[in-house]
């Protein structure tokens, strides 16, 4: 066979292989469909958006639907449905279960202070009224350069903590811990952006506010 013709043959081989070879990469990270009310993969079993530890707003008991949120305190869009989320609790009272996990965006200078001033909060049986406070501040300090630490350890003072207690949970390695473990596990679970809420285990893609209560009244009428 020509030699020419041996180096065409091989050359277009060559090709073919290249192009499969994208083909497949292309199919592998192709998203795969999901179900348009929930967000999730038709056919997969839903990942626990929630464990033992994750911290609880309104517990409705065994069985009840459960709204778990991934946030970040800095986060605006995160903000802005804090007042919706606190008019479902209201709506959904003793039907719904409400829970949170931390997910401090890099991004964000002060989301993981945040996080960890509440999860000390949080030691002292103050959980929400921290909670509260930061998304109720969230303007005084957002997007603040410097470390508002100072700051978040004021609103612990204002809400009456014993602030000795409170600078050795911020200072204790298993603080930071517990907020980057709901972080890592976010990621395993999807998470990539704040809010992310799950309704009964499935991801919530969202469009508008309607869209979680939309979510929870289907889950309601399962």
């Amino acid at each position: 066979m020509n030699t020419n013709v041996k180096v065409a043959i091989a050359f277009s081989g060559a090709i073919v292989l290249i192009v499969v070879g994208f083909l497949v990469a292309a199919i592998l990270q192709a998203p795969q469909s999901r179900d348009p009310e929930t967000g999730s993969t038709p056919g997969a079993a839903p990942a626990a958006a929630i464990r033992d530890d994750t911290h609880i707003l309104d517990d409705a008991g065994d069985g009840a639907v459960t709204v778990v949120e991934f946030l970040d305190f800095e986060c605006e869009a995160c903000g802005a449905f804090y007042p919706v989320v606190e008019d479902l609790r209201e709506e959904f009272s003793g039907r719904v279960t409400f829970a949170f996990r931390y997910f401090p965006l890099p991004g964000h200078g002060n989301s993981k202070n945040a996080a960890i001033a509440v999860e000390a909060a949080a030691q002292q049986g103050q959980l929400e009224a921290m909670y509260t406070r930061m998304f109720e501040t969230q303007s005084e300090w957002g997007e603040a350069q410097e470390s508002r630490a100072p700051l978040f350890r004021q609103f612990a003072d204002e809400l009456g903590l014993d602030l000795a207690e409170f600078d050795a949970a911020v200072a204790d390695p298993a603080t930071l811990e517990r907020v980057e473990s709901d972080f890592d596990e976010g990621v395993a679970l999807g998470v990539g952006s704040t809010p992310t809420f799950f309704v009964n285990d499935r991801m919530v893609q969202l469009t508008s506010f309607e869209d979680l209560r939309a979510a929870i009244e289907a889950e309601l009428g399962r």
